[in-house]
């Protein structure tokens, strides 16, 4: 969710500006993925680089998050999504992690969408932190060394604890090519989708647009056109 800054600038707004109408585009985005069926969305809303930004900025996110879970739990429950957070999110103001327990909790038994917001987030951090419970088990004598497979080190990292799947797609806004630390692990097979569009202008129509070219694509996970092909033939 990329250019809020850039979009408030444009306008000469504070960057708040830019994050509150960012939010907008959050609550059309979720509920056109409802709508059109999509199971699994994850939103990277804070990073813990966003750590440095200046103190009130990050004071007015905070307040934007606890906003947006108090306003918006009505309609999770209403149409049966399931709210999960991934990241260190014990570094959060105590306020707000509060309120995102209390809505995770609320919105747990839901079963049609599973909404997960990353806040607090690094990929780099979430590794270190799987490979650190590996060693401890190790070190218990749990696991051993050749024990430890790509799946052993997938189940360790926080998607698994929030039960969710390696993303099929992402989209990043505002023109940027880089992944800025996102699910370093996950997205080893992910198909990714570029556009100029900054995150507070993203509406339905963008991302309608960016599931189309989705679909028109072939995820072949290091085979060749011809064994997928073969694959389908065979199924």
């Amino acid at each position: 969710m990329d250019g809020n800054g850039r979009w408030a600038k444009l306008r000469s707004l504070p960057h708040i500006a830019g994050h509150r109408q960012g939010v907008e585009s959050v609550r059309e985005v979720v509920r056109t993925c409802r709508e059109i069926g999509i199971k699994f969305l994850t939103l990277y809303a804070f990073s813990q680089e966003n750590w440095q930004r200046p103190p009130g900025e990050v004071n007015a996110l905070m307040g934007l998050l606890s906003d947006y879970l108090e306003k918006e739990l009505a309609e999770m429950l209403a149409n049966g999504i399931s709210l999960r957070a991934i990241g260190d999110i014990k570094r959060l103001p105590r306020p707000v992690y509060e309120v995102l327990l209390r809505t995770v909790k609320q919105t747990e038994s839901n079963q049609d969408m599973v909404l997960t917001l990353a806040l607090s987030y690094s990929g780099r951090d979430e590794i270190v932190r799987a490979v650190r419970e590996i060693a401890r088990r190790v070190k218990q004598g749990i696991l051993l060394p050749d024990e430890i497979s790509e799946g052993y080190i997938s189940q360790a990292l926080d998607t698994a604890a929030a039960g969710l799947p390696d993303p099929d797609f992402l989209i990043r806004t505002s023109g940027e090519y880089r992944i800025s630390n996102f699910l370093l692990w996950q997205m080893a097979y992910t198909e990714n989708y570029i556009t100029d569009v900054l995150w507070p202008d993203f509406r339905r129509e963008d991302l309608i647009r960016a599931l189309l070219d989705y679909q028109e694509r072939e995820r072949r996970f290091g085979l060749t056109s011809e064994q997928i092909k073969g694959s389908y033939a065979a199924s």
